[in-house]
């Protein structure tokens, strides 16, 4: 197969983030490159402001989404009593008639 582009690319991973080397033709995976990991932080204060940043972050999430549950409990509700107020004024709606009803 003359002037066949490689068939050979690399790709990241979606996953782990892992460079992948892949082979299309044979659909293989040749080798796999771990990332190195994160650096960590040595300082125990630094590491303490962290996690309390981190749990303010996650405490101010939590309220946002149960006020905005409380909001959209709100709102249907509101649409229910509209809907029932003009259920309850219109009376009940008549079936629409069918041909095989004029018989």
């Amino acid at each position: 197969m003359l002037g066949m582009p490689d068939e050979v690319f690399e790709t990241d991973c979606p996953c782990c983030g892992a460079i992948l080397e892949i082979d299309a033709s044979n659909r293989i995976i040749l080798s796999h490159q771990v990332p190195e990991p994160e650096t960590t932080t040595h300082d125990l204060r630094e590491a303490v402001q962290q996690l309390k940043a981190a749990e303010s972050t996650r405490d101010q999430r939590f309220r946002d989404q149960v006020a905005a549950k409380r909001r959209n409990e709100e709102q249907a509700n509101k649409r229910f009593d509209g809907l029932l107020k003009k259920a309850r004024t219109e009376g009940p709606v008549k079936p629409a008639l069918r041909d095989i009803d004029l018989d």
